[in-house]
């Protein structure tokens, strides 16, 4: 069973600091609680012991929640938040990673059958994708036989048509994990801009197998702006 889960938490949310000026993404309130507390709870239902998440902007807001969680959730802080990608984040969590787990981004609302899904999943690795959302911004994924191939916001820079879109929950083991540390080692050598999904995955899935199951009627956002928190309040909350 799954125990571990990430969550990755360093960004500053530039697009949406007219919504709250001091606070991380996590921290919206959308169903009378922080985002983030709703995905904690999730993860504590469906069996996981240990979330770790990486902060970096606003961080003490994340300290405040840990001690309201003192034997499931464990900090670590990417203090080069303001200059790096997602997989630096991830990889500031590396010490605390002895296992397989689930990677989740703390500005997702979502429906918790899909961590069941993922969880259930005879793929030790495996990135969850929906159907079409409109929502905007959207990460297009192309997994014609099952597997990733390719990942971009950009259609025309696809392989081919895509599968689906990234929800932003993954499930990874060890071994994927152990490869993408060294891939991300080598990219950091240029620069600690690079995203575990669009850079380090899809590099990683040129020689490992990266299962994409698909839900397509799943009710999920991602809140990165304005029209994303109205997407997030006025369609998707209501179908949670």
């Amino acid at each position: 069973a799954m125990k571990l889960a990430v969550i990755l938490a360093a960004g500053m949310g530039t697009r949406l600091r007219s919504e709250y000026v001091d606070r991380p993404k996590g921290f919206l309130e959308l169903g009378g609680r922080p985002i983030i507390e709703t995905s904690i709870l999730n993860l504590e239902r469906v069996g996981i012991k240990k979330i770790v998440i990486v902060t970096g902007y606003a961080a003490e807001h994340y300290e405040q929640l840990a001690l309201r969680y003192p034997d499931l959730v464990y900090l670590v802080k990417n203090e080069d938040f303001a200059d790096s990608g997602s997989m630096y984040s991830l990889y500031c969590a590396r010490d605390l990673i002895d296992d397989d787990f689930l990677l989740l981004e703390s500005d997702l609302i979502y429906e918790a059958r899909a961590l069941d899904v993922l969880i259930a999943h005879v793929n030790p690795d495996a990135l969850l994708l929906s159907g079409p959302t409109d929502a905007g911004d959207e990460v297009h994924v192309t997994a014609p036989d099952g597997y990733l191939t390719g990942m971009s916001k950009d259609l025309s820079a696809l392989p081919c048509e895509p599968s689906g879109e990234l929800v932003g929950i993954s499930k990874v083991s060890r071994d994927l994990f152990a490869i993408m540390k060294n891939i991300a080692a080598e990219a950091f050598k240029d620069s600690l801009r690079y995203d575990y999904e669009t850079d380090c995955l899809v590099e990683a899935s040129a020689k490992w197998k990266i299962f994409c199951p698909i839900i397509a009627d799943l009710a999920w956002a991602e809140i990165d702006d304005p029209s994303h928190l109205k997407r997030a309040r006025d369609v998707v909350l209501p179908r949670l």
